[in-house]
């Protein structure tokens, strides 16, 4: 089965801390619902952004979708 690696983008000076801080609210949504998959994480990409993200099923990815609102997605490739 796909796995999609939802992204959300922050930009400008407290970008890191704030996808830092994302990820904290990413970990509470999986323990609630119980999601097949328990992969998050962030990562700076320049000083002035960085991305929290969350992998996810396939099969899960359009109700968590719809629901998180992510900026992007993409196929994850472990």
């Amino acid at each position: 089965m796909k796995k999609i690696k939802l992204i959300w983008d922050f930009r400008g000076a407290d970008a890191l801390k704030i996808a830092e801080h994302h990820v904290i609210h990413l970990k509470e949504y999986i323990t609630i619902k119980k999601t097949n998959i328990n992969i998050t994480g962030f990562t700076a990409l320049t000083d002035h952004h960085a991305i929290a993200y969350m992998v996810v099923t396939e099969l899960e990815m359009k109700l968590i979708r719809d629901t998180l609102k992510p900026h992007r997605g993409q196929i994850y490739k472990d």
